[in-house]
Parts: structure tokens; C-alpha cells; sequence
């Protein structure tokens, strides 16, 4: 079989390779790329929408296992790329960041600090290019979370700064205006000129994932955002309790009135697991996210638990992600960090309306 047939019949057992998020075939998406037939050994890459994919490693899988089956293909090398996609963008507002997501929660103490630095050092680790702006003006708590001393950042030009930079991560915080143990004491009118610094005298830079961390509530700091910045989604935390959830759906419906996406729920200190033992322990009931996500139409993001080393990891400037990657815990944020990118993919393929191609090349 000459090298040109091998070729179309890889193409066409490529053609039967859906992506489960997207529900298109991987060569009609345009993931397919750079493929080389030199006798019976076949090699391309598969590029995805962004490095968090959560089924790489099954699209992989299936890709050579198909491939193989081929006659006269003796070796498969699928080489996973991945090309993070920029959100369609109405304002010219951070021009270098492909993708704004705001972490929102309803009320204080579900641990939404938490669940937005984890998320960022997931997606940092997948490889991605990756922010977090501190908007929580009253309560700034990610400077200690990512072990960042409170110092001014880096003066550039034209009135800009330099973001601070801890584990391949670019911080913006409130934190960083004031001394250290310092109140901001700032009117509501106030709040809304210190997002738009942060906003348009930042040196973001280029970034796949800017993830804002929102304070509590549906007040100026919400409303300036989703007025001032090309936001591509929001993430809504809870806990499992009724009195949280509550207030949740006001969050929900804050983000749906001003016609942002919602990329989903993540229900935070989901359960407790003991020292010693896997059993998981629900202090806090059970299912309240789900059944959210279930009332709005909304995805369901994934539950992360409450355990010591997240706490630990908080207080201590090494966020647990990082720290130890066989928790409980790093396993859950990365897998809520993955579901957000494939929401974000989501939204974006359904925004797109024609179908790209790929290269192909075969030895002379």
C-alpha cells in the first residue's frame, strides 16, 4: 500500500475520533496537524483547545489505537499539542489575555480564595500561561496564599506596573497598596478605580487564563468587572449547606443578568477525609451543588474536599496543588480546572462557524 493510501485511511479512521465536549470529530475541528506517512510509520499531533484538557489522554489513546489498526502501519506517534483559543471579546480590555474567568461565590467562607488560586496552579501546571488578580478589595488573602511579601510592584512605563510573579504565576492584589496589616478604608465609588487599574495599568503580558478572584457579593467590585472587563465565564463556589447555597444563587443570577457565561458550580468542603482512613465524611451534608447546577441548567464543576493540607498549604504559601500532587484535594482542583477549560472550549467552538484544515505531508 503505497504511502499516499495509508494517509486517507488514517485520515478517515481519524474522522471516527469524536472529542466528547465538543461532540465533532477531531479532523473537522481542526485538531489534526503536521502529519508525516514514511513507510509503515505514521506520526502527527493532536491540538487542543488547552493543555487541561481532561480526556487528553483518552483522545490519545483512541487515536492509536485506530491508527494501528491500519494495514500496512507498523509504528503511531501521536505527539498532544494544545493552542489555548482567545474568547471573542467585545472591548479592547487586556488585549494579551485570551481568557478572563471570574471566581464568584455568594457569601464569605466557602473557601472561594482557595478554589481560585488552586485552579490557577492547576492550570499553570498543564502548562498554560496563567494570572490571578485579587479583587477582593476588604479581604485580600492571595498575596499569603502564593507566599508573595505585601511590597509595591514594579513600576513600568505610562503609569503601569508589573504584576508580582510566585510559582510561573502573575499576582495582582489590593494587598500590594497598602503596608502590611494596613486597612484599605475605600468608599464604593473607590473600589471601581482600583479594578480599572487592574484592568488597564497592568503589564499582564500574554496569558492563556486570567482568573480574578471576586470578593463575596453581588456589589461594586462584580458590577464594575462585568461592565468594565471582556469576562469569558464565571465559576460559582459553594459548600453543601442550604444557608450557602442561598446566597450562591444570587451569584448565579448576578452573572445572568449581565448576559457573562457560567461555566459551572464547584461545591467546596464537599467532605472531610480522616487520617488513616478513605472513607469520606459529609460534615456538611451532601449534593447541594449538583442540585444547583441542576436547578440553573448549569454544569457541575466537581466537589473538592476539606482536609488539613489545604489549609496548610493556604497559611503557608505553598497552595496544596503544588505541594503535594497525590491529595485528595490536588486531584479534585485539577480536575475542576479541567472541566473549566472544556466549558470555555465549549462556549468557544459554539461561537465558530467554519471548519479549519490540517497539513499534511508524506516523504518524497
Amino acid at each position: 500500500m503505497s504511502e499516499q493510501n495509508i494517509q486517507e485511511q488514517v485520515l478517515s479512521a481519524l474522522k471516527t475520533v469524536q472529542d466528547p465536549d465538543l461532540h465533532k470529530n477531531i479532523v473537522s475541528l481542526g485538531f489534526v496537524k503536521n502529519m508525516k506517512v514514511e513507510g509503515g510509520n505514521v506520526s502527527f499531533d493532536v491540538e487542543l483547545t488547552t493543555p487541561a484538557c481532561p480526556v487528553k489522554e483518552q483522545l490519545r489513546s483512541e487515536c492509536e489505537t485506530k491508527v494501528k489498526a491500519i494495514e500496512g502501519v507498523t509504528k503511531v506517534d501521536v505527539n498532544m499539542t494544545a493552542v489555548v483559543r482567545a474568547a471573542e471579546h467585545s472591548q479592547p480590555v487586556l488585549p494579551g489575555v485570551k481568557n478572563i474567568i471570574a471566581v464568584a461565590s455568594g457569601k464569605g467562607g466557602v473557601g472561594k480564595s482557595t478554589v481560585s488560586v488552586n485552579i490557577a496552579a492547576a492550570l499553570q501546571l498543564s502548562g498554560a500561561k496563567v494570572g490571578l488578580m485579587d479583587a477582593d478589595i476588604y479581604g485580600p488573602s492571595i498575596p499569603q496564599m502564593m507566599g508573595i511579601p505585601i511590597t509595591p510592584p514594579k513600576a513600568g512605563s505610562d503609569n503601569k506596573f508589573y504584576p508580582h510573579e510566585k510559582h510561573g504565576i502573575k499576582v495582582v492584589s489590593a494587598a500590594f497598596l497598602s503596608k502590611e496589616g494596613q486597612p484599605l478604608m475605600l468608599r464604593g465609588p473607590m473600589l471601581g478605580g482600583i479594578i480599572q487599574q487592574f484592568l488597564q495599568n497592568v503589564e499582564w503580558g500574554e496569558l492563556d487564563y486570567l482568573i480574578i478572584d471576586l470578593p463575596p457579593g453581588t456589589g461594586d467590585v462584580q458590577l464594575t468587572l462585568t461592565q468594565k472587563a471582556p469576562l469569558s465565564g464565571a465559576v460559582v463556589v459553594t459548600t453543601p449547606q442550604q444557608v450557602s447555597l442561598i446566597d450562591a444563587e444570587k451569584a448565579v443570577r448576578m452573572f445572568e443578568s449581565v448576559k457573562v457565561p457560567l461555566l459551572g458550580v464547584v461545591e467546596n468542603m464537599s467532605y472531610f477525609i480522616c487520617d488513616g482512613c478513605d472513607k469520606k465524611h459529609h460534615i456538611f451534608k451532601s449534593g447541594g451543588g449538583q442540585s444547583m447546577a441542576d436547578k440553573f441548567k448549569i454544569p457541575f464543576l466537581g466537589e473538592a474536599p476539606i482536609i488539613s493540607g489545604v489549609v496548610d498549604g493556604g497559611d503557608n504559601g505553598m497552595p496544596i496543588t503544588f505541594k503535594d500532587p497525590e491529595s485528595p484535594a490536588t486531584k479534585a482542583y485539577k480536575s475542576v480546572a479541567g472541566q473549566v477549560a472544556a466549558q470555555l472550549s465549549i462556549i468557544q467552538a459554539g461561537n465558530e462557524k467554519t471548519e479549519t484544515t490540517f497539513e499534511m505531508a508524506w516523504k518524497e
